[in-house]
Order: C-alpha cells, then structure tokens, then sequence
C-alpha cells in the first residue's frame, strides 16, 4: 500500500463521526442553539457577578468572561456524541462488535486513536467557529500579547493530547468494566470541574487548587486559557509546558500498556 492510500484510509477512518453528524441537519442544528444559549446564559452570569466588583479573585471581568466563554466552548473539544449512532466502544462491547476491530488489518488501538483523533478535530472546528464569533461580537477580549497567543497554542496542543489520552483511557476500561457509563459520567464531570471549566480554578479553595495541581485534568484547559487571558505569563508558561508534556507521556504509556491487555478482556454479550 502506497503512503498516500495509506493516507487515505486513515482520513476515511478519522472522519466517520464528524460525517454521521453533518448529514443530520437537525443535529448540527441543534448543537449549534446549544452552544450559543450556553455561551448566552454564562455571559449573562458572569456579567452579573462582576456587577458589584470591577475584579475578583485577581480577574478583571473581561478576562473572567474570556474564561467563562473558552470554558463553554472547550466542552465541544470531546466530539460528536457516538451513542445516538450506538457508535461508542461499549455499545461494540456489550453487542459484541468489539470483535470486529480485531479482525481489521489497522490495530484495534490505531483504529481507536484515528477514530478519536476524527472526534476531537470536529469538537475543533466548532470550538474555533464559536471563539471567533465571540471574538467578533466582543465577548471574548483577544489574547494578551502576540507571544502569549504563540505559546497558548501550543498549551492547547499539548492540552488536546492530554485530553485524548483520558478519553481513551476511559473506553479502554471498557474491557474490563463493560458497561463504563457511570466511569464516563465521573471523568466527563472531573474533567469539567478539575480543569477550571465550570470555574477558573482561583475561585476555588487553597486545598482544592493543590488538589486539583497533582491531576492531569487542569493540562487540557486551565493551563493554556490562563495564558491566554494573562493570568499566566507567557514568559513564565515553561514550567506549566512541562507539566502537561509530562502528563501526555505519563497517560501515553498507561493508554499503551491497557491497550496491549485489551484483547486478552474481550466479552461479549448475546453477540
């Protein structure tokens, strides 16, 4: 197989999820009233809480809305929603599909990864399309120097990487758990509450922001929105890179060493 058709069936792969959805109207439809009423509703809250006071917690109530705002949109970064499509790896697993990953030419965790990989680059472009809306309209302040827009970039990067990981590691565990609805649950909720975003980490207790220091949730958002509002210098963002480059090798090696057992855990159900 030449590397361009090699291409070509990873790009096939990468884009199921992305192509089930956008040949539904009505669901793009609706994610995209969604989104725009969840950014509506936290503008409306934040504005409301800065009413009293110019700044809290060391934000201004630009930068307080820039998070809020990031924070709605970083919750499109996991992809489309697979199990309306009976798509997700326990739907395979309990049906017993999962088998079929094993019988492809492509490994069942390379399949995975591209598979995800479609996911989060889909999450991407809506996320995008909603910052520059919001940028547009003046909802969300530009970035606080061009340097910190640079090294918010490749925060985000790195932060994307973490993110894939967790999920991953979270289907994975599929093939010892099964049915991993309530793990989702759990993750999808620490994810949101550990990186800051349901609220910027500063507003929490001193205990919970050293909690929260020694988890590999705040990688995938805390770190590269609190550069790109300024309450990390992008001078001094080296030691919070290196944080999250360890994070993404620490997950990489724990998804590496799940994935070569997986196939030993294989169950299936009335298959």
């Amino acid at each position: 197989m030449t590397a361009m058709a090699a291409a070509a069936r990873r790009w096939r792969v990468a884009r199921i999820s992305a192509r089930y959805e956008v040949s539904q109207p009505g669901r793009v439809t609706g994610v995209a009233v969604q989104l725009a009423l969840q950014i509506f509703l936290m503008w409306c809250l934040w504005r409301a809480l800065y009413a009293v006071s110019p700044t809290n917690s060391g934000l201004s109530e630009a930068q307080a809305l820039a998070y809020a705002v990031l924070g709605v949109l970083y919750t499109r970064l996991r992809g489309p929603d697979r199990s309306i499509a009976e798509d997700t790896v326990a739907q395979h697993v309990r049906e017993g599909r999962i088998s079929y990953w094993f019988l492809r030419p492509l490994e069942p965790r390379h399949y995975h990864r591209l598979r995800a990989i479609g996911d989060q680059a889909y999450g991407f472009a809506w996320a995008v399309g909603g910052y520059l809306v919001c940028l547009l309209v003046g909802l969300v302040q530009k970035p606080v120097s061009a340097t910190a827009f640079w090294v918010f970039l490749v925060s985000l990067l790195l932060g994307q990487v973490v993110l894939y990981h967790l999920l991953a590691i979270t289907d994975v565990a599929t093939f010892w758990l099964v049915d991993n609805t309530g793990v989702i649950g759990i993750i999808a909720f620490a994810q949101s509450l550990f990186a800051g975003a349901i609220a910027p980490l500063w507003f929490f207790p001193g205990w919970f922001q050293t909690l929260s220091s020694w988890l590999p949730f705040q990688s995938s958002f805390h770190i590269p929105v609190s550069i790109y509002v300024g309450r990390i210098p992008a001078g001094s963002a080296a030691r919070d890179l290196v944080v999250q480059l360890l994070w993404c090798l620490l997950l990489s090696l724990v998804l590496r060493w799940l994935w070569g057992r997986a196939g030993r855990r294989v169950i299936v159900q009335g298959g």
